[in-house]
């Protein structure tokens, strides 16, 4: 029994590293955009499509990797996740071309794609009563890397150029390959194969109204994130701030976001599910509201407040994603995918026109309106059911 539950913690610990690592390079595209695009001589507009582009290629099919995943016991999607990504974000930025770009980012994607349904499924299967603590840290530690991703991308633009991101590829092949050694397959009387017909989980999970609530938090919330991170790097590129500036800008909204992340499970505990999401729909906005007022002429101050908008949006993130898991158990993997996965995705394609927009009406008047929709949005938690 104590092998049995080291070996889960053991598992843990490597599926919450690879997390980490695979985020990392998920956070290396939005600082440096600017500065790609600025090499390949196109415009923001372009950019958010191209960024868009990927992401809904992306998270679109993180529920089809679920429901592989929820009927398979290989860590097939967690290795190449990894793999994936880590050979083909870094090489993004030197790409010489725009086709070439949009392949690299778009396999570079797919890894995060692969890499996320089946460890979140895992972490639940390998975490018993305590889902929610581990997940929190699960979600934390991706959203450390995710912040640490943007600073190491800007630091090695500004210092070596933006070839030489390639090189950091030789993280993600050495944790990769260290996972697949300490995770277990998971075993046939721990792992339930479910048997049901693509078609038929699918509409088992579009059709439950709890779900459809969950999915429509995690999509503001998505709203928020994205529009921020993609936007406020051209924002920052016209005021003449460095690569390092924007990189760390974004890497104090994750780094936030990844506190929050880790506080998760305490402030559910402490106030209760339903009020802390509440509290991550309507606060983005004043904040949102106070950057605008001081990102001229206190830019340091714009920045924590910027952070701070992280914070909040992750806080319940991960509350989010177990209720949908508790929601329906039999789709762990599939859920979310959902979750993290097909919400970001379908955001983003709301969002392949922010740029136009925003080079029409501007960045901060879009992120103002932006950030006020989740506040009606949050009507429908009240309807959430406590599990």
């Amino acid at each position: 029994m104590k092998k049995i539950i080291q070996n889960n913690k053991n598992a843990l610990i490597w599926l919450s590293s690879a997390h980490l690592v695979c985020d990392v390079y998920s956070g290396f595209i939005n600082p440096i955009m600017p500065f790609i695009a600025a090499k390949l001589g196109f415009t923001m507009s372009l950019a958010t499509v191209l960024v868009a582009i990927t992401q809904i290629c992306s998270n679109m099919l993180q529920p089809i990797f679920g429901f592989f995943a929820d009927n398979m016991l290989k860590r097939f999607f967690i290795f190449w996740g990894v793999i994936l990504s880590s050979v083909f974000i870094p090489l993004a930025p030197a790409s010489s071309n725009i086709p070439q770009l949009v392949i690299f980012m778009i396999l570079g994607c797919l890894g995060g794609s692969f890499f996320h349904p089946q460890s979140m499924g895992f972490v639940n299967y390998f975490s018993g009563s305590d889902c929610s603590k581990n997940m929190g840290i699960f979600v934390s530690m991706g959203s450390l890397g995710f912040a640490f991703g943007p600073l190491l991308a800007a630091y090695i633009t500004q210092i070596a150029g933006l070839d030489k991101i390639s090189y950091t590829s030789i993280l993600g092949f050495t944790l990769a390959l260290t996972m697949f050694l300490f995770v277990p397959k998971l075993s046939i009387k721990k792992q339930p194969v479910l048997n049901k017909r693509f078609s038929t989980s699918f509409k088992e999970i579009l059709t439950n109204r709890q779900m459809n609530y969950l999915m429509l938090i995690s999509m503001m919330k998505s709203l928020v994130t994205n529009s921020s991170c993609i936007l406020l790097p051209f924002l920052w590129k016209s005021m003449g701030h460095s690569p390092f500036y924007i990189g760390f800008a974004l890497f104090l909204f994750v780094f936030a976001g990844s506190i929050g992340s880790f506080m998760s499970s305490w402030a559910e505990r402490k106030f209760g599910a339903k009020p802390l999401i509440y509290f991550s729909m309507w606060a983005t906005f004043p904040l949102i509201l106070i950057f605008s007022l001081i990102y001229q002429t206190n830019p340091v101050a714009s920045m924590f407040s910027f952070a701070i908008i992280g914070f909040v949006t992750m806080l319940a993130q991960p509350v989010t994603l177990v209720w949908a898991q508790k929601t329906l158990p039999e789709y762990k993997s599939i859920v979310a995918g959902f979750i993290n996965g097909f919400c970001w995705g379908t955001i983003a394609l709301i969002l392949s026109f922010l740029g136009i927009i925003a080079e029409n009406l501007g960045i901060v008047n879009v992120l103002l309106v932006l950030t006020l929709m989740p506040i009606p949005a949050s009507y429908f938690v009240r309807y959430l059911k406590e599990y």
